[in-house]
């Protein structure tokens, strides 16, 4: 009986063990991007998790019960900082657990919104104040070299969390750079042909993308989307649509603003998307690459079409 019950907990103990050594450290991310850079670091360990979800804006989202159970009770937190997710502080500070605020990480190359921004807009009252000069831009995850930052912290993070998956961590964020490296030199030869050209956004998301491969807006029609501009607003964007001739005018999914038919009627104008979250982008390695494939592929696609 003794060497049956030895045995027995010698089992347990075994069974104990495994448990912990596999335990998954849970991730959570405020938005797609994040989730996808997670996921590079992560892969072939376990999925991370994004709060928002495709579609919702990381400037007003409303946190549901179900959310701020999740966020108090994951292992590890990343999200870009106040500069963008404005609901989230105020749960944070219940949260004992790590949390990371990606706009804070050394080695970040960062933007600041200026007077210049919007020098060539022609911009509505309701302007977005989010975007004001001298704030911080950020869409920082839109610049490679802030996704290799991000991705070096999470691999870190992680390595000591679960220090038995150290090496696929840090196998993993060779990968991605290598992928980077790839990606990058891919866009450069894409993109070089549209260097030049004059196109319009209806949000200021893009400059991290623009300056990393010599691109530049000509202006932003920023207009919130549930207001109707005045026919003189509209009139004035219509006349810089008219000096710049044949261009694009990109809006973001999920929605496309109610005056962009209006703004483009009988005029040598095309209307697209470029989407800077990537939403629906499942959450695998190569994810974040996509995003920004699909991005410079969107871009290029419309203005050499014209």
């Amino acid at each position: 009986m003794s060497r049956l019950f030895s045995v027995f907990v010698a089992f347990i103990a075994s069974f104990l063990l495994i448990g912990t050594v596999q335990a998954e450290v849970k991730v959570l991310t405020s938005i797609k991007p994040l989730q996808l850079i997670a996921a590079a670091v992560q892969d072939g360990v376990v999925t991370p998790e994004v709060l928002l979800p495709p579609g919702a804006s990381p400037h007003n989202y409303a946190l549901r019960p179900s959310d701020v159970r999740k966020v108090q009770s994951v292992d590890l937190l990343y999200w870009i900082g106040p500069d963008m997710e404005g609901f989230l502080p105020r749960v944070l500070n219940g949260r004992t657990l790590p949390s990371v605020a990606v706009q804070d990480l050394p080695g970040l190359q960062l933007r600041h919104f200026t007077e210049d921004n919007h020098s060539h807009a022609e911009e509505a009252d309701e302007h977005d104040h989010d975007h004001r000069p001298g704030s911080l831009d950020a869409h920082l995850w839109l610049s490679p070299t802030n996704a290799r930052v991000i991705a070096a912290k999470m691999a870190a993070d992680l390595s000591a969390a679960d220090p038995d998956n150290a090496g696929r961590y840090q196998s993993n964020l060779k990968a991605f750079d290598e992928r980077l490296d790839a990606l990058d030199q891919r866009l450069k030869k894409r993109l070089a042909r549209i260097q030049g050209k004059p196109y319009f956004v209806f949000h200021e998301a893009f400059d991290y993308f623009e300056d990393a491969y010599g691109l530049k807006h000509a202006g932003v029609f920023s207009v919130a989307a549930e207001v109707q501009p005045g026919a003189q607003h509209v009139a004035a964007m219509r006349t810089r649509l008219q000096e710049v001739g044949k261009t694009c005018v990109f809006s973001e999914p999920p929605l496309r603003p109610r005056l962009a038919q209006t703004l483009v009627a009988g005029l040598p104008v095309k209307l697209a998307e470029l989407d800077a979250l990537g939403g629906y982008t499942p959450a695998t390695a190569q994810g974040y690459e996509q995003v920004l494939e699909k991005l410079g592929n969107d871009l290029a696609g419309c203005l050499e079409s014209l």
